[in-house]
């Protein structure tokens, strides 16, 4: 069983607007979009940078530095130049409204 630790609230996350946070010193990228909130690995598997910094679109975050996007829900790349997938983690919203938290467990992926 895995265990899930509060990273946020709802009202903490703007729509399409990734937010770093970290895990038992695991950096995620929080996003957003489309009603649901996913958590992907914040590191892009080509480049070593967050991917935090990047831009969201259709359920796919873009690395800023070399433009990889990679898909929220699978962590799988669109596009060169990444070719290796990075994780995604489960989440749980708990409560209900703004104040509802955002829970994540990185001992499993999704």
């Amino acid at each position: 069983m895995s265990a899930f630790v509060r990273v946020a609230s709802l009202a903490e996350l703007e729509e399409d607007t990734p937010k770093r946070v970290e895990v038992d010193g695991t950096p995620i990228s929080l996003v957003r979009t489309a009603g649901e909130v996913f958590a992907i690995y914040d590191i892009c598997s080509h480049a070593n940078v967050s991917l935090s910094e990047g831009e969201v679109e259709d359920c796919a975050i873009e690395c800023w530095l070399h433009g990889s996007s990679f898909d929220l829900r699978t962590g799988k790349p669109s596009g060169l130049p990444a070719t290796q997938p990075v994780p995604v983690y489960p989440v749980k919203i708990e409560g209900e409204g703004p104040d509802a938290a955002v829970l994540v467990s990185v001992t499993q992926e999704s």
